[in-house]
């Protein structure tokens, strides 16, 4: 039966092919190098006086609208502009070039966007967080950890690429992102090395006139292994006497350089741990040495090593007692959840519980835990959903893990591009809604008539969050990936050797009885570094929200759902949903043929055909193992797995194919 479905598939898929090639597209195909910046130079561009800047080149460039005056105006903040219009002109007011260029990329998005902009006026705009940073992953040897999209465009054995470089600063300036660290928080000592720091200053002298400050991840043991002492000892002079002259030097290079971003004592990088003094010991010596020159240490609170508690409970545990001990120019920055970007997470608990802290939130962009780039996964409503829960103004700052490469379209997957968009967007105003977002990225991505003529599209990308959580992780489970990549499921997980916390019995914990983490006052007591009511939430099985159900609790098989459903049910259910939704966004994409230009169309289509695929292995190997645990049947009204679980538990991917998703992978 399995192979007779299979073969149906193929042959209408095929079929399907050759009769929509008949109505191809006949606009001019593009390669999504230019992002959601397509502007268009114009033969007679309208006319743009003022102050001379980067703003006025980029309005002369493109801008086709009424007469534009670029004006200089003292009280304002340094990124804040204001945009007004009376007597047939537009004037932009600010008080910096980069105020001015912010705001000129905000009328060049009306413009790409379809908006009617003459009737836009007293528009005043001030970000939330006056830090808005890109966390780049990227290796010296020019890997990128994480990275779906290529190799890095910063670290290469060849000469820096000057106008790729300037392109990033434009697509970062057009969205407001004003920071980027340069390499891995795995950060290698060599990273402080005077031939990287001549890397680095490279790159900020081309990002200066787009705003955007470099700053790099620091290994906290470079005075051993770069400057040849014998400690890293925070609270020793010779290392303090070390970092000072380290960054002097930096500063001297890169005068408006930004900080460290630090990963200490975690997953076996060094810190100050290792000689008995705590996170805020080690942050503030760092903090002193970079305050003379205006730096900042966003020191990361994703910290956990290897015992027999929780692991969602260890970072609370660390960084509490610290609370109101780090210097004012250190920034502790927090995963937007207690475990790891995982597709679903209540948020950290150090966001409602530390009091006396400088906190940023660290989001993921690259979509490392959600189908990397292969699947269209738009993460603006998982971060809405934070701030559901965390108040934007108990930030100080937002980061966000990028997904960027040297691949043509930069992000793999052309739609991909549209979460580096979201990013930014919310980092400047996190009051946005994933549905504004989507349609202005539709707007300025393809053809400003692309949203509004088919609401599928933008349904399909606002539902596709949660069509991932349903085929990979519904109803609060959580990290059961394959123990050698994070991109398809491995449930079973859990050889000897491996560490328990780094396999998926560790969280998903299925037995005879039911599945789930029991973090209840009586299990881990995770629930009590929640406030009330929340915490009171969680741990009652009757009132917590299912979609974190299996996070909270050990949920019975046949505990009793919203629905009516019992729980095995409801996961069955939950898995197949996932399935036929993913499937659906082929139809709605297929729909959208006359209006994509032919390149795009295809390679988006061809995407879209792998996540359906991946989807429905998903489905198979995480119910046909839990089933070997529940022994209840697969629910009659669904459609019933395809493979057998040895097929599933024997598959395996390609590493390599993994880390570069446009070859995909044979199942």
């Amino acid at each position: 039966m399995k192979k007779r479905t299979l073969f149906l598939l193929i042959v209408l898929q095929f079929f399907y092919i050759g009769i929509t090639d008949c109505a191809a597209s006949t606009l001019t195909s593009e390669d999504g190098s230019r992002l959601w910046l397509r502007y268009d130079t114009v033969d007679t561009p309208a006319t743009v006086t003022g102050v001379q800047c980067v703003a006025m080149n980029e309005l002369k460039a493109s801008w086709k609208g009424t007469p534009i005056e670029l004006k200089r105006q003292r009280g304002m903040g340094n990124d804040d502009y204001s945009i007004t219009s009376t007597n047939g002109k537009i004037r932009l007011t600010a008080s910096t070039d980069i105020g001015l260029l912010y705001g000129a990329y905000h009328l060049l998005r009306l413009q790409q966007s379809g908006v009617d902009y003459t009737s836009y006026n007293n528009i005043k705009e001030s970000p939330a967080y006056n830090l808005r940073i890109l966390n780049h992953w990227d290796n010296p040897d020019g890997t990128v950890e994480r990275g779906f999209a290529g190799r890095s465009i910063f670290w290469t054995e060849k000469e820096l690429d000057t106008e790729h470089i300037k392109q990033y600063g434009r697509a970062n300036a057009s969205i407001g992102i004003n920071g980027t660290v340069l390499n891995n928080v795995n950060a290698k000592p060599a990273t402080l090395s005077t031939q990287q720091l001549e890397r680095a200053k490279q790159i900020a002298d081309i990002l200066r006139p787009y705003g955007v400050r470099v700053y790099l991840s620091i290994n906290f043991a470079s005075p051993i292994r770069l400057g040849g002492l014998t400690t890293a000892d925070p609270l020793n002079t010779d290392v303090i006497k070390w970092w000072e002259k380290k960054v002097a030097e930096i500063y001297k290079m890169i005068p408006d350089f930004g900080g460290f971003l630090v990963k200490a004592n975690s997953e076996g990088e060094p810190g100050p741990c290792d000689y008995g003094r705590t996170h805020a010991e080690g942050a503030n010596m760092l903090a002193k040495v970079l305050k003379k020159h205006n730096g900042i240490v966003m020191w990361r609170a994703f910290v956990y090593n290897p015992q027999s508690s929780d692991r969602a409970n260890q970072a609370y545990e660390e960084f509490m007692p610290l609370d109101g001990q780090f210097d004012d120019n250190v920034i502790i920055q927090i995963k937007n959840g207690p475990v790891d970007f995982q597709p679903r997470e209540p948020y950290s608990p150090l966001f409602t519980s530390l009091q006396k802290t400088p906190m940023m939130v660290e989001f993921q962009i690259t979509q490392e835990y959600l189908g990397a780039a292969n699947h269209l996964v738009f993460l603006a409503p998982m971060w809405k959903e934070f701030f559901g829960f965390v108040r934007p103004a108990s930030l100080k700052a937002m980061a966000g893990v990028a997904n960027i490469g040297n691949d043509t379209n930069w992000c793999g997957h052309h739609f991909a591009q549209a979460n580096w968009y979201a990013f930014g967007r919310l980092a400047w105003n996190p009051n946005l809604t994933s549905k504004q977002i989507a349609e202005e990225w539709l707007g300025q991505t393809f053809d400003s008539q692309l949203s509004t003529l088919n609401s599928q599209l933008l349904k399909a990308m606002l539902d596709s969050r949660e069509t991932c959580v349903n085929y990979m992780m519904p109803l609060g489970i959580h990290h059961i990936f394959a123990g050698t990549h994070h991109y398809g499921p491995e449930p079973w997980y859990s050889p000897k050797g491996v560490r328990v916390d780094w396999t998926p019995p560790y969280y998903h914990k299925a037995d005879s009885i039911g599945m789930g983490f029991d973090r209840t006052l009586t299990g881990s007591s995770n629930v009590h570094q929640y406030p009330d009511p929340l915490c009171s939430l969680y741990n009652d099985i009757n009132t917590c929200p299912e979609n974190l159900l299996v996070w909270f609790h050990h949920v019975p098989w046949d505990f009793r759902m919203k629905s009516g459903r019992i729980f095995w049910d409801e996961l069955c259910h939950k898995y197949d949903d996932g399935v036929q939704q993913a499937r659906h966004f082929l139809v709605v994409w297929d729909a959208m043929r006359p209006y994509v230009d032919a390149q795009r169309f295809n390679e988006v289509q061809h995407k879209l055909r792998i996540q359906a695929r991946d989807a429905e292995w998903w489905r198979d190997a995480c119910l046909l193992y839990f089933q070997t645990f529940s022994k209840r049947p697969i629910p009659q009204d669904m459609e019933h797995p395809v493979h057998n679980l040895d097929e599933m538990m024997n598959f395996k991917i390609n590493i390599t194919m993994y880390e570069n998703p446009e070859y995909g992978y044979n199942k």
